[in-house]
């Protein structure tokens, strides 16, 4: 299995059985960018359920129709998602969002990375 992987939008890799994902500084998400994230994100599962710790500091905006699919799609294969977010706006942002697309999987945002972890701790898989 691979470990890291990057694409024009966001770095994952893997550590202590949760997904990273880091978003890209000051990258725009559209629907098009969305799909691949979660294309990109599906290929380094290889099947597997994962809990993920996405840290969306660095997204300056995402459309509507992003927002919708990865709320949806991008649950596949996702056991929790802990949402890293900078306050206040990817925090508002981050709390629009699991208001409104209401994500099928377990879903918080963090301000502090260990509260984070700390959260998607009961989710990974100890084999």
């Amino acid at each position: 299995m691979r470990n890291y992987f990057e694409n024009d939008y966001t770095s994952y890799s893997f550590h202590d059985g949760i997904l990273h994902i880091d978003y890209h500084q000051n990258v725009q998400v559209d629907l098009p960018a969305a799909a691949q994230i979660v294309n990109d994100r599906l290929t380094l599962h290889e099947g597997r359920l994962l809990p993920v710790l996405c840290d969306v500091r660095g997204i300056k905006e995402i459309s509507k129709s992003a927002r919708a699919y990865l709320a949806l799609e991008g649950s596949v294969l996702v056991k929790a998602v802990a949402m890293l977010v900078e306050p206040p706006v990817s925090e508002m942002m981050m709390a629009i969002y699991i208001r409104t697309n209401n994500p099928p999987i377990p879903t918080q945002s963090f301000v502090n990375r260990g509260e984070a972890l700390k959260f998607l701790e009961p989710f990974v898989d100890e084999r």
